[in-house]
C-alpha cells in the first residue's frame, strides 16, 4: 500500500523534477501537454473505463464506494478534474491534488463479495493498493497516447520515450516510485500485454452492471452513440471485449471507421481554442500572468470538469 508518508516522498522528486511553481509538474514544453491538451482524447475515456473495472479490486471499490449509477456525469468531471490538475495545474494545485486523491483512496476499502478470477472471496481490497494503483495509472497513460496516435500524427519512438518518463513521474502524484513502475517504454508495453492476457483482468459482475448502466443507456439521453461504443469496444482486448458483453459486428466497424475517417478530417483544422480542453487553455492563461481564464475558457472547463476554474488563486 501506499501510505502518507510514501506519498510525501514521492511528492518531494515531483516538486524536485518539476518545470516551475507556475507551470507546474510538466509543462508547456512537455510531451504530456502535448497529448492530453487534446480535446480527442476523450475518444480513449470509455477504454480506460472499461479496463479500470477489469480489474476485480478496482470494480469492486467503484461498486460499492462510488456514486457512478447516481451520478455519471459527475464521475466524469471528478475523473477528470483530479487528471487535468496534476497535468495542467501549478504546481501546489497539483500536489494537493495527489493528496486529496490519496485520502479519497484511503477510505475505499472493503472486502471482495465473490471470487473473481485470483481474487478470493472475503479478500480484502483497497484503493491504495499498489498493484492496482499502477493499473489504473497504466489505462490513463496508454488509452491517452492510442486515442491521440488514433486522429493525429503518432509520436516517434524517441517522444514515447519521453512520454514515458513524464508518465513515470505522473505515477508519483499516486505515490508509486520508480521501482513500482517500469524503466523505458518497452516495459511498459510488455506489463500492459502481460496484464491484459492474465487471469488479473477478469469482468466480475458487478463491472459487467457498471458497464452496461454506462454504455447500454440506463439513461437513454446519457447514451454513447453507436460509432463511440464500435470504437471503444475496437481498442479493447479480445477476450475482455467478450466478457463485457461488447459485439463488434461489420455495422459496427462501418460506423466506427465512418467516424473516424470523418474526425481525422476534420479535427486537425478545428481552432484551437475548441480544439484544445479548457484547463491546458487556463493553464496557458497562467503562464501570461492572467488572474483567472476567460469566458470561453470557463464555459470549456464546466464541461471537461464541471466548474469554471481549476486553479484558484491562493487556495493551491
Amino acid at each position: 500500500m501506499v501510505s502518507g508518508n510514501d506519498l510525501e516522498l514521492a511528492l518531494d522528486k515531483v516538486r524536485a523534477d518539476a518545470a516551475g511553481p507556475v507551470p507546474g509538474v510538466f509543462g508547456p514544453s512537455s510531451v504530456t501537454w502535448r497529448i492530453d491538451r487534446e480535446a480527442v482524447i476523450f475518444l480513449g475515456a470509455g477504454r480506460a473505463l472499461l479496463l479500470q473495472l477489469a480489474h476485480p479490486w478496482v470494480a469492486a471499490a467503484i461498486a460499492e464506494h462510488s456514486k457512478t449509477f447516481a451520478d455519471p456525469i459527475g464521475r466524469f468531471h471528478r475523473t477528470f478534474d483530479i487528471v487535468f490538475a496534476m497535468v495542467f495545474g501549478s504546481l501546489d494545485r497539483a500536489l494537493l491534488s495527489s493528496r486529496q486523491l490519496h485520502r479519497r483512496h484511503s477510505m475505499i476499502v472493503g472486502e471482495m463479495s465473490e471470487t473473481v478470477g485470483p481474487f478470493a472471496a472475503g479478500s480484502l481490497y483497497c484503493a491504495n493498493d499498489i498493484p492496482s494503483l499502477r493499473w489504473v495509472h497504466a489505462t490513463l497513460v496508454e488509452t491517452a497516447l492510442m486515442a491521440h496516435d488514433l486522429v493525429l500524427p503518432p509520436l516517434s519512438a524517441e517522444e514515447r520515450e519521453r512520454y514515458w518518463t513524464e508518465s513515470r513521474t505522473f505515477g508519483a502524484l499516486f505515490g508509486l516510485t520508480g521501482d513500482d513502475l517500469p524503466a523505458d517504454w518497452a516495459g511498459f508495453a510488455a506489463y500492459t500485454y502481460a496484464t491484459a492476457q492474465s487471469d488479473t483482468l477478469t469482468v466480475s459482475p458487478p463491472a459487467r452492471e457498471i458497464a452496461a448502466q454506462i454504455f447500454g443507456g440506463a439513461r437513454p439521453w446519457l447514451r454513447p452513440p453507436r460509432w463511440y461504443r464500435a470504437i471503444t469496444a475496437s481498442l479493447l482486448p479480445g477476450p475482455l471485449r467478450a466478457g463485457f458483453g461488447f459485439e463488434l459486428d461489420e455495422r459496427d466497424k462501418r460506423s466506427a471507421d465512418n467516424a473516424l475517417k470523418w474526425i481525422r478530417r476534420v479535427y486537425p483544422k478545428l481552432p484551437d481554442r475548441l480544439r484544445y480542453v479548457g484547463p491546458y487553455q487556463e493553464a496557458q492563461a497562467r503562464l501570461r500572468g492572467e488572474l483567472q481564464p476567460d469566458w470561453m475558457t470557463r464555459c470549456l472547463n464546466r464541461a471537461w470538469i464541471g466548474r469554471p476554474q481549476m486553479d484558484v488563486r491562493g487556495k493551491g
